[in-house]
């Protein structure tokens, strides 16, 4: 049996805790081979290891709710305590299961491309998923990394991207760099929110648990015990490129994402994504997957527009030979 404490520091106790402890006492019943006894400003838990985790984690969800809200309900423990339960059935589920998102919706991999992502991440410490807009292989990438810091499989997530604009200049917005990219990272805040509820996503990114930065700043880093996302990596020069594949450090997994035909680079600028496909190709430990437009899983006239872009650009190369 394992016990940790947990000391509540700078809290109105009986917010937190409710009249007579009756906070602590719904979070106990649901746990019922743990022993969990408040005491001042003390949380004692007892139990099984596996089982103490998930307390901590729904604890600590419980804290963020209380010094963003000011007190926390019955019903707020018994909603904690549902979505545990939700990542503990993604847990045991099927392979297309990734898990379940904050309102109770699976997140699945739907294709089978999709599918195969999810399975060369599983076999791979590192993953390049290519792909036109709306394939899902950023969100599916998102849902894995998340996946893997609920199961403790790593102990955070870095998300970055290069700080190329599409049609606007960076120089113009207010902030500094990471201020400045944010917006473009919108896509991977709405996937976080879709699987991470509120407080528990602001916890973890208040901790740095889950980091979203530019890549300018992986520079020098060295990268442990993480699952990291490059996303937009076609828009990395080759020398980007390596600076971020070397950062990855022991326990890590990486996913690269990119479209190779939406490179926002100069013209006379090669793209870092298509040089190291190039000559990682035969590399043990290393997948590769291309979805294609049959993976578009946003609305069905997504993927008309896809195509119909391709069959202008193909009709555009011909015409230039």
């Amino acid at each position: 049996m394992t016990e940790k404490v947990i000391t509540l520091d700078d809290i109105s106790l009986v917010d937190f805790l409710g009249i007579e402890n009756r906070n602590v006492t719904a979070l106990a019943a649901a746990f019922p081979k743990s022993r969990i006894v408040a005491r001042g400003n003390q949380i004692t838990v007892k139990g099984a290891a596996d089982e103490l985790d998930r307390i901590e984690d729904i604890l600590q969800s419980l804290l963020s709710h209380y010094h963003r809200y000011g007190a926390v309900t019955e019903e707020n423990v018994k909603d904690y305590i549902s979505q545990e339960e939700e990542i503990d059935q993604a847990h045991v589920a099927g392979d297309e299961l990734i898990l379940h998102g904050t309102k109770g919706a699976p997140i699945k991999a739907k294709t089978p491309n999709q599918q195969r992502l999810v399975q060369l991440v599983k076999d791979n410490d590192l993953v390049f998923a290519l792909g036109p807009a709306g394939t899902g292989k950023t969100y599916i990438s998102v849902a894995l990394a998340v996946r893997a810091l609920k199961n403790k499989q790593i102990k955070k997530i870095i998300i970055t991207r290069p700080a190329v604009e599409a049609g606007e200049n960076l120089g113009f917005l207010p902030g500094d760099l990471k201020e400045k990219i944010d917006p473009y990272l919108r896509p991977i805040y709405d996937g976080l929110n879709d699987m991470i509820p509120y407080e528990k996503l602001q916890y973890y990114m208040e901790r740095e648990i889950i980091e979203i930065a530019p890549l300018a700043y992986m520079r020098g880093r060295t990268l442990n015990n993480a699952f990291i996302l490059l996303d937009e990596a076609q828009n990395t020069t080759p020398m980007q490129m390596k600076m971020f594949l070397t950062r990855m450090g022991p326990d890590s997994k990486m996913i690269v994402t990119g479209d190779t035909s939406q490179v926002d680079l100069p013209k006379k600028q090669s793209s870092g994504l298509n040089e190291a496909i190039a000559i990682l190709k035969d590399v043990k430990g290393i997948g590769v997957i291309e979805l294609t437009e049959k993976d578009v899983v946003r609305h069905k006239l997504v993927r008309d527009i896809i195509d119909a872009y391709a069959r202008k650009q193909k009709s555009d190369a011909g015409n230039d030979r």
